[in-house]
């Protein structure tokens, strides 16, 4: 299984968040292509913050393509390929969020999509892992810079 978050999920860091943790449960995805967790409890200090609710979600999810593209064969004149479609996976968090006090939640979303070329995956796996590597790697050291300017829409 590829995605398969352990629980409870260390956060990264963010200001006003002490040692943030997230207990994750299996929960029904939204489609047949997806796996889906929620966060029934918090770890940590994060006052204000809600685990999951109907009201307020707070989920994690992961889609792959439903169908699979693969690269055409080539040009048997040129030798070069017509095209190279892309397979697209995404990783979406939704937690529900107070626009203003007294206000029924509204969903945040947060999604990371990776449009993969097709025959990248076999002609060149580690430079694949690397880039998502490096990508993830840099959400979370960047993770507090991130929250922040979300909060005070600061670059």
């Amino acid at each position: 299984m590829s995605f398969a978050p352990t629980s409870p999920v260390t956060g990264g860091a963010q200001t006003g968040l002490t040692s943030p943790t997230y207990t994750i449960a299996s929960d029904t995805p939204p489609d047949s292509n997806a796996k889906q967790f929620y966060v029934s409890a918090l770890g940590g200090t994060q006052t204000g913050v809600l685990a999951h609710s109907v009201a307020a979600p707070f989920t994690l999810s992961m889609f792959k393509p439903k169908v699979f593209k693969y690269l055409a064969p080539l040009n048997p004149v040129t030798g070069v390929l017509r095209g190279v479609p892309f397979n697209s996976y995404k990783v979406i968090t939704r937690k529900g969020v107070l626009p203003l006090a007294g206000q029924s939640f509204k969903n945040a979303l947060i999604t990371t999509q990776l449009d993969i070329p097709a025959g990248s995956d076999v002609a060149d796996p580690l430079s694949l892992k690397a880039a998502i590597s490096a990508h993830i790697g840099l959400l979370t050291q960047i993770s507090a810079g991130i929250g922040d300017t979300a909060v005070n829409g600061v670059l």
